[in-house]
């Protein structure tokens, strides 16, 4: 039996899948696991141009949002906001 890595980013076509993915991560709160989702979503995208919109490289994009890097919140507005996305907060 050979099996495939699986990839969420392959499977994110839309952008209404992609909203209800990270909202659903999201509900957990645990930052490793947003920071990894914006990474996917990003890889569904498209990395190289999110990165000169951004202003940074490929290779630091990744590193930000694999859920192991620890991206600014500075760096974290313009990723979002290159993504098409909006931060909203909402009392508990």
């Amino acid at each position: 039996m050979k099996t495939k890595e699986y990839d969420i980013a392959s499977y994110l076509s839309s952008e209404e899948e992609m909203q209800m993915y990270l909202n659903e991560i999201m509900e957990d709160g645990e930052l490793s696991l947003i920071l990894s989702a914006l990474g996917d979503i990003a890889r569904a995208r498209n990395m190289s141009q999110l990165s000169r919109e951004v202003g940074m490289s490929r290779e630091g994009l990744y590193h930000a949002l694999s859920g192991r890097g620890n991206p600014t919140f500075s760096a974290m507005m313009k990723i979002t906001k290159a993504l098409g996305l909006k931060l909203h907060f909402t009392g508990a």
